[in-house]
């Protein structure tokens, strides 16, 4: 395992959830335990880079973060009374270390449990989804933010209000019924972790290969579990199918590709051949649901040998009815395009105009814009709408593709730079 900090962050990542499961499982104090795991892993890496990676990072985090969390609770006793209680709370062998390779985490994964307590049905939808993009997805509160178009400090209220919510709440896994009411926000929040990973909000690298790859095992553990339902199933080959792209999306330098000039060689075809299988079972499980419908959209594109060779028609015809079936802002955006590449660039231009007052702002909005009016002729404005579109992206391979585009457009006629 790589030591330096980048091999550390993802080794963290990995652990944070599990490391979670494990106090909540033991201590039943989900709050605070989320505070003692963020410490723990704060630190690690402080120390990991100095000192070497122990031999059971796992085992050490657990340790540490049990220490901050009894600590904790032993702080928070006013009473002699209380302050017993929280230390009858630690298991004998809480500060004992593990043989190397071990940990007292059971052998199921816990990040499952974690996922469906965050999606607790007393919380909000709005609560159950940055919890657990917080606790298990290892998003930063900043970027869930961004994500909701939120203010961080309301966030951060946000998520801290769950927190206590959940307090006190056993962790197991949910019986079926409760199961099913989790489920749909379960698939959401899965959802929303893996396009944070695909096409990061914000930073330098358009890719988080770590919260794509988490989201999938994620997806694979929850159709595990319901191995019959046409949106896990769904909502996995669209994963499967979107993440076969991955490297073909940046070029050596770590520009963005677009879909239509990527190397369509670099695609994972065994990825392809899965998602692709995954499509036709989800559609056979029960009505067409979103997830269905987006991933029988990635299966038209993954299919085309040549951007030239894409059903259009066909991709038309199921957005849709994506957007007949659910009214999203963004469906709407990506059926624009559709209807573009079917219609003509002025069709798709007024189909961008239509979803313009619920995505003002919204560098997405510009992006396509500009693509459309570049491939109507009208270079001036498209010009103008890419680079709206980079200034309000916070991601800088988006922004840095998007002027570039701008960049390579015809000057005006009367030489002016527009």
């Amino acid at each position: 395992m790589n030591a330096g900090p980048t091999g550390i962050e993802n080794l963290l990542r990995h652990h944070a959830p599990q490391v979670l499961g494990a106090l909540v499982r033991r201590y039943g104090h989900f709050d605070t335990a989320e505070d003692a795991v963020q410490e723990a892993m704060l630190a690690a890496y402080r120390q990991w880079p100095v000192r070497g990676l122990p031999e059971n990072p796992r085992g050490w985090l657990i340790r540490t973060a049990s220490r901050r969390l009894t600590d904790q609770l032993r702080h928070d006793s006013a009473r002699r009374g209380r302050e017993e209680r929280a230390a009858a709370l630690t298991p004998r062998d809480a500060f004992t270390a593990p043989p190397p390779g071990e940990s007292r985490a059971p052998s199921a994964d816990d990040t499952l449990t974690l996922l469906f307590l965050c999606c607790h049905p007393e919380l909000s939808p709005a609560a159950q989804i940055a919890l657990t993009l917080r606790a298990v997805g290892g998003l930063t509160t900043a970027e869930i933010a961004r994500a909701h178009l939120v203010p961080e400090a309301t966030m951060a209220q946000r998520i801290s209000r769950a927190k206590r919510k959940v307090r006190g709440v056993p962790f197991r896994q949910p019986g079926p019924a409760d199961r099913d009411l989790r489920l749909a926000a379960v698939l959401q929040v899965l959802y929303l972790i893996f396009n944070e990973g695909y096409t990061a909000s914000s930073g330098s690298d358009l890719h988080r290969a770590d919260l794509a790859r988490e989201a999938i095992r994620l997806t694979r553990a929850v159709r595990g579990l319901l191995p019959r339902d046409g949106r896990v199933t769904g909502l996995l080959a669209l994963m499967v199918l979107t993440e076969a792209r991955s490297a073909a999306r940046t070029g050596p330098h770590g520009e963005l590709v677009p879909l239509d000039e990527q190397d369509r060689t670099l695609w994972d075809r065994a990825a392809v051949d899965e998602g692709t299988a995954l499509v036709e079972e989800a559609l056979s499980e029960g009505p067409a649901g979103a997830y269905q419908l987006q991933a029988a959209i990635a299966a038209l594109h993954d299919e085309a040998r040549r951007a030239e060779d894409t059903d259009w028609p066909q991709i038309l015809a199921l957005y849709d009815l994506l957007v007949h079936r659910t009214p999203e802002p963004m469906a709407e955006l990506s059926r624009a395009v559709a209807l573009a590449m079917v219609q003509g660039p002025r069709a798709g231009l007024a189909a961008v105009a239509a979803v313009e007052g619920r995505l003002a702002g919204h560098h997405r909005l510009d992006a396509v814009r500009a693509h459309l009016l570049e491939k109507a002729g009208d270079h001036e404005a498209a010009r103008a709408a890419y680079r709206r579109a980079a200034d309000h992206t916070l991601s800088t391979p988006e922004a840095r593709y998007l002027r570039l585009r701008a960049a390579r457009l015809p000057p005006p006629a009367d030489g002016s730079t527009g």
